[in-house]
């Protein structure tokens, strides 16, 4: 299998990872959001999570921009309003698997992540494939801090949520010694 095909297959399946743990979670559960031990809630990160995917997706024909995203607050709130629109991006990500040529294409990309004005960062030239590797690492950051959020609020995530494929396959080859 090629690499873009794995790409596109392992974010499809964090994203399912994510539908499956919402699922799971009650509604209350998804929207709480204690300040006082922690900034943002499950349906925070989540909304995050997405807001990127969306981006990444709109920019797929034209230039990438992070900056312009939607911030639905439908999505920290509605928890199955959320995992619809998850399904919508694995359904546009499923998609790509049948055009491999944009995945192997270059991009730009605008991602503002100082303090500088908008419109004074130049854009980046990067590749789909490097974005599709960018949306992987951030998603598991952010559910990395789900499941310490989760865990503060006595939900236990299965114990490879959060956790990088990278990590996992050390810990597999300790275990195996």
């Amino acid at each position: 299998m090629s690499y873009e095909k794995i790409l596109v297959q392992d974010n499809i399946g964090f994203l399912q990872q994510g539908i499956q743990l919402m699922k799971a979670l009650s509604d209350e559960m998804y929207r709480h959001n204690d300040y006082s031990s922690y900034g943002s809630g499950v349906g925070k990160h989540i909304r995050h999570i997405l807001d990127h995917y969306l981006s990444f997706l709109k920019g797929l024909d034209g230039n990438i921009d992070y900056d312009v995203r939607e911030r639905d607050s439908r999505l920290e709130d509605d928890r199955l309003y959320a995992i619809a629109k998850m399904q919508e991006i694995v359904k546009g990500l499923t998609e790509l698997l049948s055009h491999p040529e944009k995945v192997n294409r270059t991009a730009l990309v605008n991602s503002n992540e100082g303090e500088h004005p908008a419109g004074d960062i130049p854009w980046s030239p990067s590749t789909i494939k490097r974005e599709l590797q960018y949306l992987l690492s951030h998603t598991v950051h952010h559910y990395a801090l789900i499941t310490l959020i989760l865990r503060i609020q006595g939900f236990q995530t299965s114990k490879d949520f959060g956790v990088a494929p990278s990590t996992l396959k050390y810990q597999q080859s300790l275990s195996e010694k």
